[in-house]
């Protein structure tokens, strides 16, 4: 009875509404508020037969161009580059002056059994991506390249419907709610609103997704370089043991030649010098010796007819 009640009130107000603004819409209105405090159980059903609402999205229903039509792009492209880094920051530049943008990027360093690597993804304007990925294949070499199309346009086209038509009825309550004197209609309008709001915000954020989604195609671009292929040359027999050591020592006898080859000429030229240094320090120590032998040598004896013979000092009387 309460329910009847309220509904009642509501349906009174919704009257008064339609005479004040010359409407001859209220019964529709009347039938709307009611299927939103009773849980809004088909908002589709009770808004089409509004009237206003639903005609832009019965339009949109019928598109058949293929202009209007709403596809999703994805692709991944594998790419052989010789210096995967220099490679990704091109590629950034040439997604950027299309227009787009980089959503993610990973690098790894190079090192003794990998070049390096990068990977990106990259946000493509759809109008550009046949040239973008023109100036992306001048990078190196195509390993694989896919792309896939997803036709969403009849998602697009009952989102944009219901967007429509759910903003439509959201005025409506507002107006009506304007109109409320009742506390209790205040109350169930504006619990009404509060959800048709929270869903038009909600619907209009997958509309946001779906459209970023249309006019921007995801590609997956993945740079790698040529493989860094390591053979194991081990010797497995006693003769491939012999062989591994021969060839060894050939090519230690070859690497000590090329050694010796090259000390060559520093050996001859030091051998020079250290000559040029004994044969100087030898001829020093000649001329020193030479020098200290005549300086010690003794002074001749003199002749015996040049020099007089005196006659003896005689000595004591012998006793």
């Amino acid at each position: 009875m309460r329910r009847m009640r309220h509904t009642g009130v509501i349906a009174g107000l919704i009257v008064m509404a339609g005479v004040l603004s010359g409407c001859s819409s209220s019964s529709d209105s009347a039938s709307e508020v009611v299927n939103g405090a009773a849980g809004y159980a088909d908002e589709g059903a009770a808004d089409a037969g509004a009237g206003g609402g639903a005609a832009p999205g019965t339009a949109d229903v019928n598109r058949s161009s293929t202009a209007d039509r709403s596809v999703i792009i994805t692709g991944v492209m594998y790419m052989t580059v010789e210096d995967p880094i220099a490679a990704a920051d091109r590629a950034v530049g040439i997604v950027q002056n299309a227009g787009g943008r980089i959503d993610a990027r990973s690098e790894t360093a190079p090192d003794e059994r990998n070049g390096g690597s990068a990977s990106l993804t990259l946000r493509i304007p759809s109008n550009h991506l046949d040239a973008v990925v023109d100036d992306l294949r001048e990078l190196g070499t195509v390993d694989q390249f896919s792309t896939d199309s997803y036709d969403v346009t009849t998602e697009v086209t009952d989102l944009e419907a219901q967007i429509s038509t759910l903003r439509a009825s959201t005025k409506r309550i507002e107006a009506l709610l304007a109109e409320a004197k009742d506390i209790s209609d205040i109350i169930t309008l504006e619990n009404e609103l509060d959800g048709r709001q929270a869903e038009l915000q909600s619907l209009e954020a997958r509309q946001r997704g779906l459209d970023d989604q249309v006019s921007m195609s995801t590609i997956g671009l993945s740079l790698t370089t040529e493989p860094v292929v390591i053979v194991d040359d081990s010797p497995e027999t006693f003769w491939d043991g012999l062989v591994s050591g021969w060839n060894a020592l050939v090519a230690f006898l070859s690497g000590a030649l090329v050694i010796v080859g090259v000390l060559l000429p520093w050996a001859a030229l030091a051998g020079l010098i250290i000559v040029a240094v004994i044969v100087t320090i030898r001829s020093r120590r000649s001329r020193a010796q030479r020098r200290a032998q005549a300086a010690t040598a003794p002074a001749p004896a003199p002749e015996a007819n040049s020099v007089p013979m005196q006659n003896p000092v005689p000595g004591p009387p012998a006793p």
